[in-house]
């Protein structure tokens, strides 16, 4: 399936071009192609080591690929000047699965760290912000002064993506946002996802194997696997797919 159009005069958020992944004989990524256009929530779909997270990994820069070209805004990352880097980390946020929120530190302070290592904000301005990041979560302004262990797994996830919405990035990258939530949990943590997404105009890149997810509020979807991309599109278009395992993948749903 043909990977989809970029609109001319619109430079993609995100663009990956034969990117390779080695890790001694194992081939990971073979030929990996794709670009995301802003203002869209993007899901990337695969069976268990077909290289989701290393890919993930790669475009945030926590992991070399072995070949390719990975840009942001424009900008290809593996061959910038670390300001230029600096100045690209500043306009995108990660949710990691985990949430990685630190433990020994209270919510406020855990949404305060970017703001605190990558910004200029005043002393006076912090806990206002802090405030402003977690009303846009649906958390209070109460729940700034709790532990991270004092609180449920899915205030633990918002407080995470509270966190990752400090600095008011244009791009937010998810890695199996809805991991670990019950259902009710998991379909409102959609929900903000997709009200995030339209409200303030950011592009969410998200690895996820939540069928309910995807079918919910994700615009397009990749699917890998075999080292390369094998699907492209929307859901009505990925679903007819004649691989083995998306047909598997989609067959747990009846979709009307």
């Amino acid at each position: 399936m043909m990977a989809a159009a970029t609109p001319i005069n619109e430079t993609p958020i995100i663009n990956v071009n034969g990117l390779q992944t080695r890790f001694d004989h194992q081939i990971v990524h073979r030929d990996i192609n794709f670009s995301v256009n802003p203002g869209s929530i993007v899901s990337l779909i695969g069976e268990s080591g077909s290289g989701k997270s290393v890919l993930l990994k790669e475009i945030i820069g926590l992991m070399e690929p072995t070949a390719g070209s990975i840009s942001l805004f424009g900008t290809d990352i593996r061959h910038c000047s670390e300001e230029k880097l600096a100045a690209i980390r500043n306009r995108y946020g990660v949710l990691f699965q985990n949430g990685a929120l630190f433990s020994a530190l209270t919510v406020g302070e855990n949404i305060a760290v970017p703001l605190k290592e990558q910004s200029n904000v005043p002393d006076d301005l912090m806990i206002p912000l802090v405030n402003l990041r977690l009303s846009l979560t649906g958390l209070s302004a109460e729940i700034r002064h709790k532990m991270p262990s004092e609180l449920s797994g899915g205030m633990r996830k918002r407080v995470a993506l509270a966190r990752a919405l400090a600095l008011e990035p244009e791009l937010l990258f998810l890695d199996e946002p809805t991991s670990g939530l019950d259902p009710i949990n998991a379909r409102g943590f959609d929900q903000l996802v997709r009200t995030l997404c339209d409200t303030l105009g950011l592009t969410i890149f998200m690895v996820t194997h939540d069928l309910d997810t995807i079918t919910g509020i994700t615009d397009r979807l990749l699917v890998i696997g075999k080292g390369i991309i094998m699907a492209d599109g929307t859901l009505a278009e990925v679903k007819k797919h004649d691989d083995p395992w998306i047909k598997s993948y989609f067959s747990s749903r009846n979709f009307s």
